[in-house]
């Protein structure tokens, strides 16, 4: 029966050391890899909807000055003041809630415009995080 010799395998076992510490920092790299990914992605997500909802309010504004103005109760600062408001909160609320497609049409041309992959890379692996 063959013994393992103590001064041969020294080295072997300083080699398995090695590997598995590169393993670690590999895996170290990745998670802080998807850590930032995931922290650009939420950040591009947040610039997506707020445009989407800055896009809304303006196009509310613009509708609202087709509609004949009530002077029913008078005009006044104050009114144009809290509508404008009314519309601020309201096309915030849409955008969060998903709003008209625009932003998520952003954000998918946007983070495809950003990645390394072809479109057809980028269709096959939305489709495989769908799944």
């Amino acid at each position: 029966m063959n013994s393992i010799n103590p001064i041969m395998s020294q080295p072997g076992m300083e080699r398995l050391q090695q590997l598995q510490t590169s393993q670690e920092i590999k895996k170290s790299y990745q998670s802080l890899q998807t850590t930032e990914d995931s922290k650009k992605d939420a950040k591009l997500q947040k610039a997506c909807k707020e445009f989407e909802a800055m896009f809304m309010n303006i196009m509310f504004k613009e509708m609202r000055k087709t509609v004949p103005k009530d002077t029913l109760w008078g005009e006044s600062n104050e009114d144009d003041i809290l509508q404008s408001m009314r519309y601020s909160a309201l096309t915030e609320n849409l955008a969060q809630a998903g709003g008209v497609g625009l932003g998520a049409m952003m954000y998918r041309q946007i983070k495809q415009q950003n990645s390394a992959l072809s479109p057809d890379e980028f269709a096959a692996l939305r489709l495989k995080m769908k799944k």
